[in-house]
Formats: C-alpha cells, structure tokens, sequence
C-alpha cells in the first residue's frame, strides 16, 4: 500500500471539521424547519420527520408544559412505520411520580433502557411500541422549561454519547419552539374565550329587557310576578312551567334583574337546541385534544356563568345519561371539563324551564327523579295567553307599536272588531304566536290602521259570525303604558297638556304635535274628537 504522505493529524483535523460542519448544518436546518411551526401537532411532526431523517429514530414526542398544566402533562408523539409513514396522535400523562417529574426537578437528560416491569405509563406505552431505550431531554428556555424532548428506539445501543451531544444542542433550539408553541396556544385559547366572552355579551345586550316590557294587567300575572320578587332575592333554583311561547325566558330575565346577581351575567342554553353529542361539552367545557377537533380548550356554559345566573330552557329535553353529571354540579358546585381531570369550582343560579311534564317523565323514567326533586325547590307556573284573554289587547299593542317604529311606519290605530276576535282566539303558540301574528299584519298595513288577516287563523265557529264592518277603533296613544291602557279622558288630558306647554301651538318643530310624536293631522283629528279647542286653553 502507497503512503499517501498526508498528515495523519491533519487528516483526523479534517474530519473533525467535516463532522462539525454535518452537525451544524443539521442544527440549521431543524431549527428553520420548527420555527415554522407555531401549533404544537405540526411542530412534533417536522421535529420527527427531522430526526427521522438525520439519526432515523421512529418515536419523538414532546411533553408540553405550560400554564394549564397542573398535575398532567400533555404528550403529542409521532411514531415511523415500517412502510415510512408515520402518524402523530395526543395524550395525557401524570406528572407526579414519573419519569417526566424527575426530568423536570433535575433539568437533566434522562436516557431509560425500557423493559416490561416498568410501571411508569410513559415507559409503559413506549415498550408496548416496541422500544428499547429511550432519552429524554429538559427543554430549558431563559428560566422556565416549556417542555420534555422524549426520543425512543428499537435499538437499545442508538443513543451513544456523541447522539446524546448532538441532540442536547437540538432540544436547546427546540425548546425556543416549543416556548413559542405554548405562547401561541395560550394566546389563541385567551382568543377563544374572549370570543366566546363577546358572543355572550353581544347576545345579553341584544336580549336586554326592562321588567315593564312584561306587558300584563290580569290577575293570573300579577301573582306570578309577585312570586317572581319573592323567589329573586332568595337565590334557590326555580323551576320555570309553562307552555311553549309563555315568555319563560322573559321571566327568567326578570328573575336575574331581581336578584343580587344581576350585576353578572345571565348565561343562557336550549337543551333542545343542541346536538347531544355537543350539549356535555357545552355546558361543561372541555380540554384540548378531549376528542376528535377539539383543536382548543373551550370553556363550558357553567364557568361562564360563575356569579350569575345559567338558564336551561327546554331541560326536560336533556339526555337521561347527562343528567347526573348535571345533578353532581348543582349538588357540588363544581365542574370537570370533558378529558380534564381538574375540579373547577363554580357559583351559578340556577333558573331551569320546560313545556313538558317533568312528575310525568319521572313516573316513565325519562327524567331522574333525583334530579326533578333538585330542580323542584320553587317551581313557577306561567299561564297560557288563553288563560288571560285581558292582556291580548295591550300585548296586540304593544307589538303594533313596537313593531311599526321598527319598520318607520306610522299604526296608530287597531280595529275593535279586530281585537275582539283576537281575545276569543285559543292561541295554541301563545305570546310567540300573537306576536307573529302582529309582525304579519304590520309588514302589510299601508296605512295607519292595523292589517290584521283574521282569515289566516283557524277561528272557532263563534268568531267567524263575529261582525267585520264595525267602524268603532281602538287609538294607540303614543307614550303607551302597557301596564295602564289610556282611556279618552286620559289622552284629552295629556293632549291640554302638552298644548298648554307649547302655548297652543300644534305643528312645526316645538309644536305640540312633534313633543307627543304624532302628525299634525293626526293631532288635529283626535283634538276634534275629544272636544279641544286651543282658544279654550
């Protein structure tokens, strides 16, 4: 063999800086690679399919430690197959009294020959796949560590000291990553609850009504308010009866104004309204990674509520296995979320509603009885409309009224006939009913008399021989009190009034016609009808 002459020295120098020169490039290029990633599935998997391809390890996973993180760990692992895919999958991991507890007290690399009498979970999973050894490495960044670096091999021998040294200067870059991972995953679950927060909100502004928009003078509803202002301040759990289209989230509202709550929030849910497979996550929360697309933690209804007040409408309509995990809630006063083993403490009212039979359903097993006894503490019967035929007309009105200022018409008048009709009606749909009705005959009055199409409902045989061609009106005062109907005497008054403060005079801007809200015409017609003279005044 020919000496080559080459310095054996300078030969081993070269090679030294061929190896530097692999190892840099591989730092470079898996940490461009993972600073491409900020959600933590698409980080693990170019870190692995890195690390498959440099070192050809078949098992990364990167243990994410972070500010939801109390008593487990969450482990996102991407595993190799034989045929050179690989797949990534999420689970959780107890932190205390394991392998991962220890890395993270020590901040040191940990490398575990992996054998059946493990018993600590992680290992355990890792052996079942197959693995011999495995090195797990802190992720350490500034003065917090985001996360564990959990490598694993079919070959007991792979993680020699050199693998070691290389793969401690990749956790170190890895760790920036993983640091950036967490900050985005806790910025977009910030993101998600404040939009949650926001829909609330803007649902609660849009909802927002006055105790005076009860719109009632029967006495069946002047008792159910007075049991409303005693139940209010008490802070027990009502039970919210009635058919459907009573008004019971009307009562509902009233019921959280009342209270020493109203300052918080009334969180509201439709049992019926949503799928039973979403209605456990929705009213509880769940975690990240609880099920297939859970992409975030989401907060459930219950902590939503914390301090207010949580209305379940249509509860008779929940599923019967969700029925005891809402029962334990009102017991304890306190949530899981779905895939969370963290206990969460919550202060919520609850205000329950229902059309069906709930003693009924109880006989029939379909609704624990356990459960309608918690719900039972003070129920509230809401009677039907049919039940208060004396509240139709100021209920007509004040939907006429508020439905034409809505639509910029001027109604000021609805006929007697028409009204009478409407009083002798059954009103299966009840209020929802009559104000669609009124909704209907709004869109088509082109005039300031009320359209009403008394055809489009099933009258019972005595309306229909109910006289049409009367010409006697029911006038819509302007300022309308629904809790006190103007009579003629008092619409004459207020008219003097306002006549006497604008000195007589009755059109133009400071005109009295323009401080009641009317037009000029309009006022001069009912001044004629009532008898006003404004040299009287």
């Amino acid at each position: 063999m020919i000496n080559s002459g080459v310095d054996p020295e300078l030969l081993e120098f070269f090679h030294q800086l061929k190896d530097e020169r692999d190892e840099y490039r591989i730092l470079v290029d898996i940490t461009n690679s993972v600073l491409a990633h900020l959600d933590r599935e698409g980080l693990v998997s170019a870190i692995a399919q890195d690390i498959h391809r440099f070192f050809a390890i078949p098992c990364v996973s990167i243990a994410f430690f972070d500010a939801e993180t109390t008593d487990a760990l969450p482990v996102t692992a991407c595993n190799w197959q034989p045929d050179g895919h690989h797949y990534c999958q999420q689970k959780t991991y107890p932190i205390a009294q394991s392998v991962l507890k220890n890395v993270l007290d020590n901040g040191q690399p940990q490398a575990v020959a992996l054998h059946e009498s493990l018993s600590d979970p992680l290992l355990k999973d890792l052996f079942s796949a197959r693995m011999q050894a495995a090195l797990l490495l802190p992720l350490t960044f500034n003065t917090h560590a985001p996360g564990i670096f959990i490598l694993a091999h079919t070959d007991a021998s792979a993680f020699t000291p050199a693998v070691c040294s290389l793969l401690g200067q990749i956790a170190s870059r890895i760790s920036i990553a993983v640091d950036n991972a967490n900050a985005w995953n806790e910025i977009t679950r910030l993101k998600d609850s404040l939009k949650q927060e926001n829909i609330w909100l803007n649902e609660q502004l849009q909802n927002v009504e006055s105790l005076n928009d009860i719109i009632f003078q029967s006495v069946a509803m002047k008792n159910l308010l007075r049991q409303v202002e005693m139940v209010a301040t008490s802070d027990s759990t009502v039970l919210l009866l009635g058919e459907t289209g009573t008004g019971k989230e009307l009562i509902a509202r009233a019921i959280h104004k009342l209270s020493q709550r109203n300052s918080h929030k009334l969180i509201k849910m439709n049992c019926a309204a949503i799928p039973a497979s979403l209605l456990e996550s929705d009213l509880f929360g769940h975690e990240k990674g609880a099920f297939t697309g859970a992409t975030s933690t989401h907060i459930g209804r219950f902590e939503m509520a914390d301090g207010g007040t949580l209305f379940l409408d249509e509860i008779g309509d929940m599923p019967l296995e969700l029925q005891p995990k809402l029962l334990r809630v009102l017991q304890e006063r306190e949530v899981e979320r779905l895939g969370g083993s963290k206990v969460i403490p919550v202060n919520v009212r609850m205000i329950a509603a229902t059309n069906r039979d709930l003693h009924e359903m109880v006989q029939e097993r379909a609704f624990r009885s356990d459960l309608f006894y918690r719900l039972n503490v003070f129920p509230i019967v809401i009677p039907p409309l049919r039940e208060r035929p004396e509240d139709i007309p100021l209920l007509a009105t004040w939907f006429t009224q508020k439905l034409a200022a809505r639509m910029n018409k001027n109604i000021d008048t609805i006929p007697t006939a028409s009204l009478q009709a409407l009083c002798q009606y059954p009103w299966p749909g009840n209020v929802r009913e009559l104000q669609n009705v009124i909704e209907r005959a709004v869109i088509l009055t082109q005039g300031n008399t009320l359209n009403l199409q008394l055809n489009d409902l099933k009258m019972p045989p005595s309306m229909a021989q109910t006289p049409r061609a009367q010409a006697a009106t029911i006038k819509l005062p302007p300022m309308f009190n629904p809790q006190t109907p103007e009579t003629d005497e008092g619409e004459r008054e207020r008219i003097i009034q306002a006549l006497r403060e604008t000195n007589g005079i009755v059109a133009g801007p400071k005109g009295a016609a323009q401080k009641l809200g009317l037009k000029r015409t309009t006022l001069l017609s009912r001044m004629q009808r009532l008898g006003i003279n404004t040299r009287d005044l």
